[in-house]
């Protein structure tokens, strides 16, 4: 046999010890039984100068081709004798008729492709490096191994499958045929361009129709069993080796979807959220394993989804966004050769690819003859089209003819699947070696020629594209595929974020469409637009991580997408905004994902300036109102405005615009507004079927925060419902008349309903009525006789401290003015010191045994918290009053401020009291805004912490928890000495009132 197919320029030797030992090793094969008959050929090849120069190129510069040579000398002496072609087809042989796996069990299967896989790889080795083959043969030679071991493997495991009486084989001589499971090949696999140590990426689909299963309810339930027994089959690692590791994340939605679908499921996938560079992926599909016919009727449906029968712009965009998060750069960026990644670096195979394709997805839907799948094919086709030059077309086909050729040599090493080079010079040199050159720099020279000839013609895509960011300097983010960009990578940590894989991954499941908002492909045509935007505003958080994480749960609450992903384009403040308040506040982010029309709110004039005042928002929810003639239009329109001015009050808290008790005075004005815009018009509603009394009325009084003016975020609203009318009224006068105390009850219930009622607005106020006379056991609305009665007579002690917040919010005058006479009435008894300071402490303890928390941060329930600060208010009042009418008031910095004006307290501890009560208020309020759950120091952001240090007026964190120890243990110290020292002298009495 002639050896006229070795190159005469055969790499050199890099390690001439491994090339004497090998030889070593090579000549003692002869005196194995094994290979006796093998003797005389195996000393003639050592022996001849062409045959040893091809051994010693292999020895010198690859272990994993020396180990191939020595364990199978049979087809290296094959090679010799007969030549690469026959060499290569005697390789597969055994595993060429997918038939002969029928019968086999497993373990013999397994051995049987790895010795076909090793035998054809060494021979696709040598035909690499003695130039015999081109390029194109030895990736197709790969290739074919890939597909005929495939074969074999998924016709032994259908076999095993029918054999446990699962699945009835339509053809059992040829159990592919009429199978309908078949396996799509993807990337360079489809193409028939495999690399040397190759991943293969595979799309398991079947045929619902045609598959005949004995069991439909396990069918699916087997059917992965069987891809996971393949899989295992090529990949698992034994004593021979392994054959191909197996990829399936290219399948429609790999993290949530099984490694075998029905062609109906993924054909259903690829119309609704099928993505442009999938449709990029589906050009290189081709079938590789299985059932072919029912496999090339499944890429014949998918046809119209690749090709787009007319030129579709909004499509062009979104390959335009993908590139333009590229960050391409043309000649003169520095490339450093140790350790750059040949494949995905600047320069590399990608980039090629990636040129050939985007031309493809944009014209091949008009130009068939652009629907090549080999990548030289498509250049080549592309000159001829006009989209790519000459001198182009022949610089790309130049680089990637090398840059493949180099990947194969990585690879040939070691046989590991890698693109990197090696980040040494003795590396580097082997590498060369290897390669044909006589010394590194000439290797350097030849990479860095094609590494900038790809890079400034691909940079050429861009020319008319401005960056995404408009800054041109923004390194890669990049997103589509199944693997991580390593530019995008690191320019996600340099943004800050600690977690980019996360990132990466994550965005990825976006334009997946596994969230309401992005299975729009509009929706996420615009959201590949905005990733660069939205990534750096979140960077610009101090924990880009967390600001993500929130960001992430805020669009998975998103109903749709096209409409705030426009409007975030239009508006990108809105997006520094929403970054803000991701990394702060992950609370009203989520507020935001259910009620992203209150975007809209922000865009309008005034958000960000002082709030209107009540008498303001009264006459606004009015006008909005009387626009609406329905029961259930008037309670959406009163949400939507509401949550506008809770959602604008939040924000400016947030951003430190206003401070916690101007808050709380607007959450509270809200509140009031929402009242009395709309319980007049439920009261007419309620009026017209059952009419109503001469005199009278019901009145609505606010208690707690609510009453003293003092809501922080998510407040109930604590409530009671007075109603009076005349002695001789027995009924109202409607068409279904009512007695009076089912009248207003109901009447209440309906108010209540109205303020926390969900609807598609969401709540509007959460109420509480506990506060009322006799408590839950009693009516929702009480007569004021029976008000007046139980507060003069039955009422405990707690029920009076309650009661100093006490404010009327809506309701006949009259009535309101009655029930304040009472209130102050009762405030101002004169009560027995020693039994009211018991009880008062009493009390105290027992919420302290029921509900305490002393943990530094409870802030309400704390000794020396807003309970102990509230007590000591209502105490003093309870207390005092009978003397001092004037400290009487529901907000209780007031109170203090009050107490200090009569000289109850001195006015240095008044004015502490008071600021305190501020104090724990704005962190309550911040904490509510940005946290759910505990409070832990440890575990809150930068940003939050700088929040709660400017709520507190401290000038940093630390400082803010000094004070918070300084403040707790000063109210503390006042409410032992005012309250618990005299209460512990008292004797407790039998029932405390």
């Amino acid at each position: 046999m002639s050896l006229s197919w070795i190159s005469q320029d055969l790499p050199q030797p890099f390690d001439a010890e491994r090339v004497a030992n090998a030889f070593e090793r090579w000549n003692a094969l002869g005196d194995r039984p094994a290979f006796e008959s093998l003797a005389s050929k195996i000393g003639d090849i050592a022996s001849d100068p062409q045959s040893k120069a091809v051994l010693a190129a292999l020895f010198g510069n690859s272990p994993y081709l020396t180990n191939l040579c020595l364990r199978d000398p049979d087809i290296v002496c094959e090679v010799f004798e007969s030549g690469l072609d026959h060499a290569f087809a005697t390789a597969l042989d055994p595993v060429r008729q997918s038939a002969d796996a029928r019968d086999l069990d497993q373990a013999t299967t397994m051995s049987t492709v790895r010795k076909a896989k090793r035998r054809a790889a060494l021979v696709i080795a040598m035909a690499d490096i003695c130039k015999a083959w081109p390029l194109d043969k030895v990736t197709s030679a790969i290739s074919e191994t890939a597909e005929t071991t495939l074969d074999f493997t998924m016709a032994h495991c259908l076999c095993a499958m029918a054999r446990q009486r699962k699945y009835d084989l339509p053809n059992p001589q040829n159990p592919l045929e009429g199978s309908g499971i078949f396996a799509i090949g993807m990337g360079k696999l489809g193409a028939g361009e495999l690399n040397y140590s190759s991943d293969i990426d595979l799309i398991f689909l079947y045929d619902q129709d045609v598959v005949t299963y004995l069991d439909e309810d396990r069918l699916q339930q087997d059917l992965v069993r069987m891809v996971r027994d393949i899989t295992r089959v090529m990949e698992e690692r034994t004593g021979d080796g392994y054959v191909f590791r197996t990829d399936l994340r290219l399948r429609p939605d790999p993290a949530s979807t099984p490694p075998i679908l029905s062609m109906i499921a993924a054909e259903t996938y690829y119309e609704t959220v099928g993505q442009n560079w999938e449709r990029a992926a589906m050009i290189k599909a081709r079938i590789v394993g299985g059932d072919r016919a029912a496999g090339n009727e499944f890429l014949e449906i998918l046809r119209p989804f690749v090709w787009r029968k007319h030129l579709d712009f909004l499509a062009i965009q979104d390959i335009h966004s993908i590139k333009r998060q590229i960050n391409a750069h043309k000649g003169g960026s520095k490339i450093n050769i140790p350790g750059h990644n040949i494949k995905l670096g600047r320069g590399g195979i990608r980039e090629i690819e990636f040129f050939a394709q985007t031309q493809q997805l944009i014209w091949g839907g008009r130009e068939v003859a652009l629907r090549g799948k080999a990548t030289c094919d498509t250049l080549r086709a592309l000159t001829k089209f006009g989209q790519v030059s000459e001198e182009v077309r022949d610089e790309m086909l130049a680089a990637y003819e090398f840059l493949r050729t180099v990947e194969h040599r990585l690879q040939m090493i070691n046989d590991q699947q890698t693109q990197t080079l090696p980040d040494t010079d003795d590396g580097l040199r082997a590498l060369a070696t290897f390669l044909g050159y006589a010394t590194l720099d000439a290797f350097k020279d030849h990479l860095l020629l094609h590494l900038r000839n790809v890079e400034n013609n691909y940079a050429e895509l861009f020319e008319d594209d401005t960056p995404l960011t408009g800054d041109s300097t923004t390194g890669n983010l990049v997103f589509t595929g199944t693997e991580d960009d390593p530019d995008t990578l690191a320019n996600l940590r340099e943004m800050g974020f600690e977690n980019a894989e996360n990132v990466s991954v994550t965005v990825r499941g976006w334009h997946h469409g596994r969230y309401r908002a992005t299975r729009s492909r509009r929706a996420r045509e615009i959201l590949t637009e905005l990733m660069p935007t939205l990534l750096g505003a979140l960077s610009k958080t101090t924990n880009p991580d967390m600001a993500f994480r929130a960001f992430d749960e805020f669009l998975k609450g998103l109903p749709a997408g096209v409409q705030l992903f426009s409007l975030f384009t239009a508006h990108p403040e809105l997006l520094e905004l929403l970054a803000q308040i991701a990394g702060t506040a992950p609370r009203m982010a989520k507020y935001i994902g259910r009620n992203a029309s209150v975007l809209d709110f922000v865009l309008m004039s005034g958000f960000h300036e002082e709030l209107p005042d009540a008498d303001s928002m009264l006459a606004e929810l009015d006008a909005r109102l009387s626009r609406e003639d329905m029961v259930e239009d008037w309670l959406d329109v009163a949400r939507r405005w509401a949550n506008d001015q809770k959602f604008q009050i939040d924000v400016q808290t947030i951003q430190n615009r206003q401070t916690p008790h101007e808050a709380g005075r607007a959450l509270a004005d809200v509140a009031d507004v929402a009242i009395r815009a709309l319980f007049p018009r439920i009261a007419d509603d309620f009026a017209a079927k059952h009419g109503t009394f001469a005199d009278g009325g019901l009145a609505v009084f606010a208690l707690g925060k609510h009453g003293g003016q003092e809501l922080s975020p998510g407040s109930d609203l604590d409530m009671v419902f007075i109603y009076d009318v005349p002695e001789e009224a027995e009924e109202s006068d409607g068409e279904k008349p009512l007695s009076p105390g089912h009248y207003f009850i109901r009447l209440s219930q309906r108010y209540i309903n109205a303020l926390s009622a969900p609807t598609a607005e969401g709540v509007l106020f959460e109420t509480d009525l506990r506060l009322r006379p006799s408590g839950s056991k009693g009516p929702l609305a009480t007569h004021f006789k029976s008000f007046e009665a139980y507060q003069n007579n039955e009422a405990w002690t707690w029920e009076h401290m309650a009661l100093t917040r006490l404010r009327p919010v809506y309701g006949p005058q009259s009535l309101c003015d009655k029930v304040i006479a009472t209130t102050t009435a009762v405030l101002r008894k004169e009560r027995d010191p020693d039994q009211l300071v018991r009880a008062v402490y009493d009390m105290r303890n027992r919420m302290e045994a029921g509900k305490g928390d002393n943990h530094p941060w409870a802030i309400k329930m704390r000794r020396g918290g807003l309970v102990d600060l509230e007590f000591i208010a209502q105490y003093l009042q309870l207390r005092h009053a009978h003397d001092h009418a004037d400290i009487l008031s529901p907000t209780t910095r007031d109170v203090f401020k009050r107490l200090g004006t009569a000289g109850i307290l001195e006015n240095d501890e008044a004015e502490f009291l008071a600021n305190a009560g501020s104090f724990w208020l704005a962190l309550q309020a911040m904490l509510r805004l940005t946290t759910e759950g505990p409070f832990d120091p440890a575990r809150a952001s930068t940003d939050l912490q700088q929040m709660l240090a400017r709520a507190g007026k401290c000038d940093d964190f630390a400082s803010l928890q000094d004070k918070i120890e300084t403040t707790a243990t000063r109210i503390k110290t006042i409410y032992d000495r005012i309250i618990a020292d005299p209460a512990e002298k008292v004797s407790p009495p039998e029932t405390t009132q």
